[in-house]
């Protein structure tokens, strides 16, 4: 059964002119970056700090920026798995127009997927920006910094506290990402949504955006979600090993 559904996922990127992928934490848990809602998940362990609890206190920026050392013993030695390769493999094949992400730890970046072609919802954790002038710091002096002196981190040329580069919850999410993201919604005939649970708005909008405005909507993800009925076709099955069916590797 698993095997008609990939031969029909084939078809479907072979028939289509312009597709658009979109991947949730799901994609990253074969990389060994937990997601956030299930059994175990992120948020089992830890309650999100909030956007403007992170402006108002230094109690949780401190708290903030232990997490973030704390995560990063998995996250930044982590490295793009199957499924990764494959979404980069559609990249190069020339049929992936855009590819939307809600995740934060730059592997598709690292699989090859250019810069240019992802669309980050959420933010990269990868490095940290100032939260008034926005100004890039790369995370390992920051974190150096912090666990030598209990320092947080402070902006050299505004002054401004400093953040990795994510939205938070409470925080608003980017225009220029936003609408990026809605104009290859739009534009595309074939939206492959992989390892989201399809719960986070606004951005899980956008698999419906694209079904109503007549593109092929497919929802490949571990478990049911509750947009599986309008989806033209469903995988619940491993990311990884049904990619590999769909996307020539070599």
């Amino acid at each position: 059964m698993t095997g008609d559904l990939s031969d029909t996922l084939r078809d479907f990127l072979e028939e289509c002119q312009r597709c658009v992928v979109f991947t949730g934490a799901g994609v990253s848990t074969d990389s060994g970056i937990p997601d956030f809602r299930s059994p175990g998940g992120v948020w089992t362990k830890n309650q999100p700090i909030y956007f403007q609890d992170f402006i108002d206190s230094e109690g949780s920026r401190r708290e903030a920026w232990r997490r973030k050392i704390e995560t990063d013993k998995v996250m930044v030695d982590a490295k793009p798995n199957l499924g990764h390769l494959a979404i980069s493999k559609m990249a190069q094949s020339g049929k992936m127009a855009s590819l939307i992400t809600q995740n934060i730890d730059g592997l598709h970046q690292a699989s090859g997927v250019p810069d240019a072609m992802i669309i980050e919802l959420h933010g990269n954790a990868t490095y940290s920006t100032c939260l008034d002038c926005a100004k890039r710091y790369e995370n390992q002096p920051i974190k150096d910094a912090f666990q030598a002196t209990g320092a947080l981190p402070v902006c050299d040329a505004c002054g401004g506290h400093i953040k990795t580069a994510t939205i938070s919850f409470g925080q608003a999410m980017p225009e220029a990402a936003m609408l990026r993201a809605q104009e290859a919604t739009l534009a595309c005939d074939l939206f492959i949504a992989i390892g989201s649970s399809l719960v986070v708005f606004p951005a899980a909008g956008f698999p419906v955006m694209a079904k109503d405005n007549g593109a092929r909507l497919v929802i490949l993800n571990r478990d049911p979600t509750e947009m599986d009925a309008q989806a033209d076709l469903v995988i619940n099955d491993e990311i990884g090993a049904i990619l590999r069916q769909v996307v020539p590797m070599d």
